[in-house]
């Protein structure tokens, strides 16, 4: 799979890129990434990017014509008279614009993504990008949260590290993205691995349960002895309660679309009467 990033600030992201999962992944080329100066597409001397705003107003906006040729060397044009069903990219390729306004990031996404060959993001900066380009050329709008960044490279990084590890051969260990907060369901995972019966559910979109390690008491804290005892089932049954508990106390709006036993939701209205 290939990234490319468009942004006026290339440098941002030689650190990243050198450490962690994304290292590796990197130097085993199971993932690639372009990163392409923005300014490199201009032709004034002072190497302009941005523009006031038509109608007024604070800030200043990414201008169109440095976009459009950065994408044209890419590959991409732009939808003809603005019609998304005219093919203008490679079959597997989406162009993602980076913003406070766009759809939430979210670990569907993330797969989803991770399911195609290109992604181009857009970092947006200043006020943001002249909304031509996001009719023109784009697939999705995207923001990770509710807030604004000076700009649309952390956002960047946040896209392709959540992306890439879900990519087969990222991870050591490919299970490790199935059992974690948002993970998939029960029933799209085996139910044993080696013959061994799971000591976890599948997050079905809930947060992830606590976790402990070595030494087993630790600042007048025993770990739970149930993570200690080897007993699969039990341990199992323990996780998913603490993922329900977690997930209630923290995130309560992931309830309504997780996917839920009828288990699960006898324990959630346990926990709730405890919270009266």
């Amino acid at each position: 799979m290939r990234f490319e990033i468009v942004t006026i600030f290339p440098g941002f992201f030689a650190g990243i890129f050198e450490n962690g999962i994304l290292r590796r992944a990197l130097a085993e080329e199971l993932v690639s990434v372009g990163v392409h100066d923005l300014r490199a597409f201009t032709h004034d001397r002072h190497r302009t990017v941005d523009d006031r705003p038509f109608g007024g107003g604070e800030g200043m906006v990414l201008k169109a014509e440095p976009l459009a040729e950065a994408l044209a060397s890419l590959g991409i044009g732009p939808k003809a008279d603005g019609d998304e069903s005219v093919p203008r990219l490679a079959a597997g390729t989406r162009v993602i614009l980076l913003s406070a306004q766009g759809k939430r990031f979210s670990q569907t996404v993330a797969r989803e993504l991770a399911a195609l060959d290109r992604v181009v993001l857009i970092c947006g900066r200043y006020e943001g990008v002249d909304e031509r380009i996001n009719d023109l050329y784009c697939d999705m709008e995207l923001s990770i949260g509710d807030y604004v960044l000076s700009g649309g490279e952390l956002a960047a990084a946040v896209v392709v590290d959540a992306t890439m590890r879900l990519i087969p051969g990222v991870l050591g260990n490919e299970a490790s993205s199935e059992f974690e907060s948002f993970g998939v369901a029960d029933a799209e995972i085996s139910s044993d691995i080696e013959g061994v019966p799971r000591s976890q559910h599948g997050a079905g979109g809930l947060l992830d349960y606590p976790h402990y390690t070595r030494p087993a008491e630790f600042g007048g804290l025993r770990a739970p002895e149930v993570l200690m005892n080897g007993d699969h089932q039990e341990i199992r049954r323990w996780r998913r309660e603490q993922q329900l508990r977690k997930t209630l106390a923290n995130r309560p709006d992931l309830l309504e679309g997780a996917a839920l036993s009828a288990e699960d939701r006898r324990l959630l209205e346990t926990m709730r009467r405890e919270r009266l």
